[in-house]
């Protein structure tokens, strides 16, 4: 009886370690949101899986795994979504679960976008200005994080952003801030880079990791021209151009080898030190 106990109580510890905890960025209203009138919506079943729209409360989701697989490394993870939505399933929470069952503590952002008005993509969508709220969330995040380090096992120096689409967009403002005590110890960018004018980069960056296909039919033209700027600027990114695998794959399983980008992913974390070698986790099903 007592050995089944015991059993029973350290299944209990495990499953609570690798529980999720959601906590808002600020405690009180976000600078700034004063005026903002919508109403947050979370839908569920678009062919994207589940959404949301009009973001009122922005909050981080902390995925850490237990203290006996945990590698040190941390990883805000900012969902992609054209900016009139955010894919906090297939680009948020599904991401964040395959780094914490790989030892890599993970914190989905929901960040804010402007009101949702009409179907599809405003034609005079200015993605710049929208880019600019997430990526003061972002900033916010990183902070949030670096600040609560020790207790969800995020060791310094080990902590990056990992975006998707519009949420790259925000992952490489993050990347590129002036002030380089605010920027991520590297950062990661899946089918996504600054669109509109190309910003400044500065001469020295964290390490940096950049995965698309080649037929991306949204974005192609934008991460080519970031990628080209990045090395004319003497920065060397990791660089994974798949055949195939079309635009927001995300963590989709489509029999292409864009399939692979997060093992390629956690390969490069641990050439790039963020992450032991040792540590291995469970292929993805």
């Amino acid at each position: 009886m007592r050995h089944a106990f015991a059993v029973l109580l350290l299944f209990l510890i495990g499953r609570c370690a690798d529980a999720q905890t959601t906590m808002k960025l600020w405690p009180g209203p976000p600078p700034g949101t004063g005026s903002w009138k919508q109403h947050e919506q979370t839908i569920t079943g678009t062919p994207v899986g589940t959404i949301v729209i009009n973001v009122t409360e922005p909050t981080l989701t902390a995925y850490l795994p237990g203290k006996n697989k945990a590698t040190g490394a941390g990883v805000i993870v900012a969902p992609g979504g054209a900016f009139v939505a955010l894919t906090v399933g297939l680009e948020g929470e599904d991401v964040a679960r395959w780094l914490q069952q790989h030892g890599i503590a993970a914190f989905v952002l929901k960040y804010r976008i402007p009101e949702k008005r009409g179907q599809g993509i405003p034609k005079d969508m200015d993605f710049d200005a929208a880019a600019k709220y997430g990526t003061a969330y972002a900033l916010r995040a990183l902070a949030l994080v670096r600040e609560h380090a020790k207790e969800w096992g995020v060791k310094s120096g080990r902590l990056g952003i990992l975006g998707f689409s519009a949420g790259a967009m925000v992952a490489s403002n993050s990347l590129l801030q002036p002030d380089a005590s605010a920027r991520p110890d590297f950062a990661a960018l899946i089918y996504g880079a600054p669109f509109g004018a190309m910003p400044a980069i500065p001469k020295s960056l964290p390490p940096v990791f950049m995965a698309w296909a080649q037929d991306d039919p949204m974005a192609l033209e934008e991460i080519d021209r970031f990628h080209a700027a990045l090395k004319t600027a003497g920065i060397k990114p990791e660089a994974h151009v798949f055949a195939s695998g079309g635009h927001g794959f995300g963590m989709k399983r489509q029999g292409t080898s864009s399939d692979h980008w997060p093992e390629e992913f956690r390969e490069w974390l641990v050439a790039q030190k963020f992450v032991p070698a040792s540590r291995s986790g469970p292929v993805r099903p």
